[in-house]
């Protein structure tokens, strides 16, 4: 299987979609360049403050958000908590070796990292994320509230999509764990987007405990080397 590294560049040269096609098929709908501008466009004119639009990252966007930003802070989100519910057959996981990714569910309350945009590259930024995040529709985008050290902020997140393939809901903690410690990608293996996420959160002075307890599970499924138990 190529590797891939997620960067900017490979966003935005196709590299990202061209190597999620190849995995998933031709009959996997991606988004279109026109459905894409206009959901930023959507998203944007309901902005509650326009001049100031922020992006909050609560998985990979933290050590990696491969967009341009002029400002970064820690962030409290109420009304979401993050939570592994989407399947991964790409990027981190593959059809032979699905893994689970991130996506805001309702309920509880979230820390992260919001990133504020220029307003002369909101368009131009947006559409790198977009192009990463909404690649196949799998999240949604929303509006929250970001309480952030220097004050409130309005932020654009991305919440799960109910009505998506990739969402899979009723998993428990060790079913969880044994695909966070078997799927693997292009991208990697899925359980270092795990590590990575935990590291950079402890890193920041957030601690996340179940999701660090998460990280105890897998690390003990990838040392009895269980295999998976997959969901329907």
């Amino acid at each position: 299987m190529a590797k891939l590294t997620l960067t900017r560049e490979s966003i935005l040269d196709g590299s990202l979609q061209a190597s999620s096609k190849a995995l998933l098929g031709p009959d996997v709908k991606f988004m279109t360049d026109e459905e894409r501008k206009h959901a930023i466009a959507t998203m944007l004119s309901v902005a509650p403050q326009p001049d100031r639009v922020w992006v909050f990252g609560f998985g990979s966007l933290i050590w990696n958000p491969a967009f341009h930003f002029v400002e970064r802070r820690t962030a409290l989100v109420h009304g979401f908590h993050r939570q592994f519910c989407l399947w991964a057959k790409a990027g981190r996981g593959s059809p032979q070796a699905p893994g689970l990714m991130l996506a805001l569910e309702r309920g509880g309350s979230c820390h992260g990292v919001a990133y504020r945009i220029a307003p002369e590259q909101v368009e131009s930024e947006l559409e790198v994320v977009w192009r990463r995040e909404m690649l196949t529709g799998a999240y949604r985008a929303v509006w929250v509230t970001a309480h952030t050290p220097q004050g409130i902020e309005h932020a654009i997140a991305f919440a799960a999509n109910h009505a998506h393939e990739r969402y899979v809901r009723g998993l428990d903690t060790d079913e969880t764990a044994r695909l966070l410690a078997t799927g693997s990608g292009p991208l990697g293996a899925c359980c270092d987007y795990l590590f990575d996420t935990v590291t950079h959160l402890v890193d920041l002075g957030i601690r996340d405990k179940r999701m660090e307890a998460l990280v105890e599970r897998v690390r003990a499924c990838m040392a009895s080397a269980t295999p998976p138990t997959l969901s329907d």
